[in-house]
């Protein structure tokens, strides 16, 4: 499960593991917090028409990697703040797909600057532990969503990585979902170019063509 603060944020992140994984099998869900509708430069877009045009790149993106499905919660751009009550909404979310492995935004990477991203790596993380033990939100419980033990985090955008996923097969995925974003601008040929030399130079640490990186931790 990838746990997302906007859409766009998964594909530029993790965009050729998704593709990889979707590859060998594994059933990939987005979860998708906020509904992206401040980011924009066109002074005669509004937020309503940005969210739907947003929602729908997303779901293009998606498809392109092998996303088996999204949730949208809508949240709007900026205004992600940690909860109790989203802690508990996004806790429900993971018992009921029960994920083995969560990616999501590094919430203590230095010099964070958008509180979305801060605030969707710390509650996923919170919602993590919450979902593993019985005792929080028993009334979830009541209504047949079991315990939810993830066996792995990898946090990307992070300045400590420590594992690495080849994706130079799937490198030219990874770019088309990106390109889906037109709203964001990042159809621009200087975007696509910056985010191929990031996945070579990350990729030339390990011996790959093309890498990502996150941090990754073991539960």
């Amino acid at each position: 499960m990838i746990v997302i603060a906007h859409p766009d944020d998964a594909e530029g992140n993790c965009g050729g593991t998704t593709a990889r994984w979707a590859r060998e099998g594994k059933i990939i869900h987005y979860l998708v917090l906020t509904n992206g509708d401040k980011g924009s430069d066109d002074l005669s877009m509004t937020s309503e028409k940005l969210a739907r045009i947003r929602e729908q790149e997303q779901e293009a993106a998606a498809k392109i990697l092998g996303v088996s499905g999204i949730t949208f919660l809508r949240i709007p751009d900026g205004e992600l703040e940690i909860s109790p009550g989203l802690r508990r909404g996004i806790t429900r979310l993971f018992r009921f797909h029960q994920p083995a492995i969560i990616l999501t935004h590094d919430p203590w990477k230095p010099y964070q600057l958008h509180p979305d991203h801060r605030a969707a790596g710390f509650l996923t993380l919170d919602a993590i532990i919450a979902a593993r033990d019985h005792l929080y939100y028993p009334d979830q419980l009541a209504r047949g969503l079991n315990p939810c033990r993830v066996k792995e985090i990898l946090l990307f955008g992070t300045d400590s990585p420590d594992f690495w996923v080849d994706i130079s097969n799937t490198f030219e995925l990874k770019l088309e979902a990106v390109h889906c974003h037109r709203s964001q601008g990042l159809t621009a040929a200087e975007v696509q170019e910056r985010i191929r030399n990031r996945a070579l130079e990350v990729g030339k640490a390990k011996g790959y063509l093309y890498a990502e990186a996150f941090k990754k931790i073991v539960l």
